[in-house]
């Protein structure tokens, strides 16, 4: 058994050339979303074209993992519960922390919240388990053959950290967050670990990861990171939008 990772996209907020960090994790020929930001219909067409799966698509996700609400990991909620709703005609599952979850709605309100409906185009109020199926957790939770643990992270927002298993496989993924070597503890025995790095307190410097012990290294790899970023030594490989890992 394995756990694939695909990379849809590996850039910060400010990225001119990489859509935002976004993960589509496959065991067992199923499917689950790690964050979702705009437009994650087009970045699930372009990476799974560069990784020889076309016509992957929203229906084929069990649910969606979801880390924080900061638009490049969450910009793409509204077209995903449109998408589930009116084409799909079921609710996008999504599993997140508890105090993701309780703003998850405020955000999405204005944009979803009144419809126009009916040829006489009556506005009508929607609600957020109309689009979704939110499955807050604070520990651990299950959704197809994934089991999905989370651990919070230093961050200006609620932010989770995550382990998926699944395939007799773990992916470790540190979401945003300041270097936090307990976090590190958490996700080290991981087959692969997905770490973030970008500037300012509220992310992990690169010189941090790369002080780190060798074996820990091999098995890690960057995202979030700058348009800019290069460290010079490349002592932990970036990811590649479109550049599947097998764990």
């Amino acid at each position: 058994m394995s756990l694939t990772v695909l990379p849809l996209g590996t850039g910060d907020a400010f990225s001119a050339h990489r859509y935002g960090a976004c993960l589509a994790v496959q065991a067992e020929g199923r499917w689950l979303l790690i964050d979702c930001p705009h437009p994650i219909r087009k970045m699930l067409h372009e990476g799974a074209a560069a990784a020889g799966l076309p016509g992957l698509d929203v229906g084929d996700f069990e649910g969606l993992a979801l880390t924080h609400l900061h638009a490049d990991h969450a910009s793409g909620l509204e077209g995903w519960g449109f998408f589930h709703h009116f084409a799909l005609k079921r609710r996008a599952v999504v599993l997140t922390h508890p105090l993701v979850a309780r703003e998850l709605w405020t955000t999405l309100r204005p944009s979803m919240g009144v419809l126009l409906r009916g040829p006489e185009r009556t506005p009508t109020e929607y609600r957020e388990e109309d689009y979704f199926d939110v499955r807050p957790f604070v520990d651990t939770i299950e959704l197809g053959p994934f089991t999905v643990r989370a651990r919070t992270t230093w961050h200006h927002i609620p932010t989770i950290a995550l382990r998926v298993e699944a395939g007799g496989k773990v992916l470790g993924y540190s979401a945003d967050t300041a270097f936090d070597p307990a976090l590190l503890e958490w996700l080290a025995d991981a087959d692969l670990v997905v770490h973030e790095t970008n500037l300012g307190g509220a992310h992990t410097p690169y010189a941090e990861l790369a002080a780190l012990p060798a074996e820990l290294r091999a098995k890690m790899r960057l995202i979030a990171y700058p348009d800019a970023f290069d460290p010079g030594d490349w002592a932990i490989t970036p990811l590649v939008e479109g550049e599947p890992i097998e764990c």
